[in-house]
């Protein structure tokens, strides 16, 4: 039975795919905060301002981690190159050894401070039993599944698509034709929601799933195109009415 405040909401979608960081984990903001405590030891990496190096690394880990995914480069020499070429863009190189231990305690403070996008956990609890829940993220299997688990979401997802277990991460169809199967809906019953536009939103309605664009820190759009845009999940039901825009929108209604 739905809840009290459910009664009466808009109607959505069958399935409901999110994307995992910056959508329900608040990724960049637990990220600036590990760099701004690793700063503080590794002061080769005080040499920009903060903004500018968290801005850098985030760069950084878009670029390197499709190597990742495909297998071509271990996480731990991915972990160590960024704080190479980090070290570089701050003016500096990292000395010998370094590079790991830096990346051993910028990762200690990262996983200790997580926690969801304000809002995220409640938009799940409307929707959890009235609409299946999908995550479709590019990353491991293990390190996904434990951090819903760390952020107390695990029981409010129905499904986890993982790029490293699919063989191909978003924007690629297949992923998205994947998470389809095993949720058992087909894309007209869908609506995705994510951060990324090129990924999540160009992504999902590359092959005919509706979709609400994540968009707190308030980005420009890439492209001109019609698509419900969020800026927070403060608000339950405006989520769950763009959730309905996005499925009549991809529907042609």
């Amino acid at each position: 039975m739905a809840s009290d405040d459910a009664r009466g909401a808009a109607p959505i979608p069958r399935a409901v795919f999110f994307d995992m960081d910056d959508t329900l984990f608040d990724h960049s903001l637990t990220c600036r905060d590990a760099l701004e405590r690793l700063r503080r030891t590794a002061t080769v990496l005080a040499g920009r301002p903060l903004d500018e190096v968290w801005g850098e690394y985030s760069r950084l880990l878009e670029a390197i981690h499709p190597d990742v995914v495909a297998g071509r480069m271990s996480v731990e020499t991915a972990r160590r190159r960024r704080f190479e070429e980090l070290a570089r863009f701050c003016g500096g190189e990292v000395p010998p050894g370094e590079a790991e231990r830096w990346s051993t305690e910028y990762r200690a403070s990262y996983q200790k401070f997580r926690r969801p996008v304000p809002g995220a956990r409640r938009v799940l609890e409307r929707l959890h039993g009235r609409s299946r829940i999908v995550v479709v993220s590019n990353n491991q299997v293990e390190e996904q599944e434990e951090k819903l688990a760390f952020l107390g979401l695990r029981r409010l997802v129905d499904l986890l698509v993982v790029s490293e277990e699919v063989g191909v991460g978003k924007p690629d169809p297949r992923i998205f034709e994947v998470a389809l199967r095993r949720a058992e809906v087909s894309a007209a019953e869908t609506v995705m929601v994510g951060d990324s536009f090129p990924n999540d939103v160009l992504g999902a309605r590359g092959v005919g799933i509706g979709a609400v664009w994540f968009n707190r820190f308030r980005r420009p759009a890439p492209a001109d195109l019609s698509v419900p845009e969020l800026h927070s999940f403060r608000a339950p039901r405006r989520v769950e009415a763009l959730l309905a825009r996005a499925a009549s929108l991809s529907r042609g209604a």
